[in-house]
């Protein structure tokens, strides 16, 4: 069994993701700040650390924390937040925040990680994307411009570590039943509208995407690297008819 990091174990998706970890016998270590919501995991083969994903000291000691027993081999980075407001009623603050949230930290876990993976012989490390970083949608500019981002490191890294024993993926959903789309779901016409725009004609659930992730640290072949998951029923890729 494998040392398994999950940066944003917090998440709806990490909540699901953790336990299919931890059923299969994986140890793994939770970088978070909200420490409430890493008790529900209690403490055979979870660590939590207790901090920012933007800040390095903090994933410097979850690495330490994830190594000690096993060389850390499987990365998940689940941090991310949803901007969805036009440009010209976005202040550059907001924007920034927005790119550091979801594509700094995804950053920071590459380098931060990719180093201590790289000294024991490579694994897997997979980045949450959006459908928004393929699909033009409106008032998706900031969210659209750090996950597009994302996207291209994956596919950067993917060939920059080839040959180190990295093997760096991601998923790209559509919105999805979690905590941090509810606002966007409040009334019966909001959900109506998002599920119209999804070509199966539901919302993603957090179990699909948390699936997709376990299996691309666990069971996906060696050959596969530089590639984006569309988690997303067809919606960036698919158009349906009547």
């Amino acid at each position: 069994m494998a040392s398994v990091l999950v940066v944003g174990a917090s998440s709806d998706v990490a909540h699901r993701l953790i336990p299919e970890l931890l059923a299969a016998g994986h140890t793994v270590t939770g970088v978070a700040r909200d420490a409430s919501r890493l008790a529900a995991f209690g403490s055979e083969g979870f660590h939590a650390v207790i901090g920012d994903a933007l800040d390095e000291a903090v994933l410097a000691d979850a690495v330490a924390q994830a190594s000690a027993e096993e060389p850390l081999s499987m990365v998940a980075h689940l941090v991310g937040s949803i901007v969805i407001r036009p440009p010209h009623a976005m202040k550059m603050d907001q924007f920034n925040e927005t790119i550091s949230t979801n594509l700094g930290s995804a950053f920071l876990t590459l380098s931060v990680c990719g180093k201590a993976m790289m000294r024991s012989g490579g694994g897997r490390m997979v980045f949450t994307s959006s459908v928004a970083a393929g699909l033009g949608l409106v008032n998706h500019e900031a969210i659209a411009a750090a996950k597009g981002g994302l996207e291209a490191m994956v596919r950067s890294a993917a060939a920059t570590y080839a040959k180190r024993g990295l093997r760096v993926n991601a998923v790209a959903p559509s919105l999805t039943e979690t905590r941090m789309a509810e606002p966007l779901l409040r009334s019966d016409a909001a959900r109506a509208a998002s599920e119209a725009m999804v070509p199966i004609g539901r919302l993603g659930q957090p179990e699909e995407v948390a699936s997709t992730m376990a299996w691309l640290l666990t069971g996906a072949p060696d050959n596969m690297t530089g590639e984006v998951l569309h988690v997303d029923g067809g919606m960036g890729r698919v158009r349906a008819m009547g």
